[in-house]
């Protein structure tokens, strides 16, 4: 029964990038990246899959990892607003977690091109750092004050006793209850 729940939701997902607008935005403000993610394979290939949760430092189990993959899938079936979380081993050649989370959301095209609704939540645990990025129709009602807010408050603490799945978690319940 899990494996046909797994396979349901990654078909699910698949479908779901396939509906959405995967391509960089056109925005001719935003800032230019500093890396060009299409040379590290794991991310160059997940553009193209799709993943919601993309465990690159397996910080979830299989089973976390599914979970998430649901609450999230099932906010974006319900508002169209796109969620992604992708935990790394490095932030290199950035110094700045948050300015990478940004290039890769956009690298990825998380949210709608149209309505720039995405999210994009990275954890780099030997770096000690999380970061959110947020499109800029998302930005209008989650301010870098609540996301600090909501990392300081609710990610951070569950992060310091080594419950990142339920940091994570937790911070994503937050911000979906900010963001409606």
């Amino acid at each position: 029964m899990k494996t046909g729940k797994i396979f349901l939701i990654l078909i699910l997902t698949l479908i779901l990038a396939s509906c959405k607008g995967l391509g960089p935005e056109t925005d001719d403000n935003k800032s230019t990246p500093e890396f060009d993610f299409s040379k590290i394979e794991k991310i160059r290939i997940s553009k193209f899959t799709g993943p919601i949760v993309s465990d690159f430092d397996s910080l979830f189990t299989p089973t976390q990892t599914t979970e998430l993959t649901e609450l999230i899938f099932n906010y974006d079936l319900e508002t169209t607003r796109q969620i992604v979380v992708v935990t790394i081993d490095s932030i290199l050649p950035y110094t700045e977690i948050q300015k990478y989370a940004s290039d890769l959301g956009n690298y990825w095209g998380v949210g709608e091109k149209n309505k720039n609704n995405g999210l994009t939540i990275v954890v780099c645990k030997p770096c000690r750092q999380i970061g959110i990025a947020t499109g800029t129709g998302t930005e209008l009602i989650l301010t870098d004050e609540i996301c600090n807010e909501v990392i300081d408050k609710t990610i951070i603490p569950k992060f310091r006793n080594g419950d990142f799945y339920d940091g994570i978690k937790n911070g994503i319940v937050e911000l979906i209850k900010k963001w409606k």
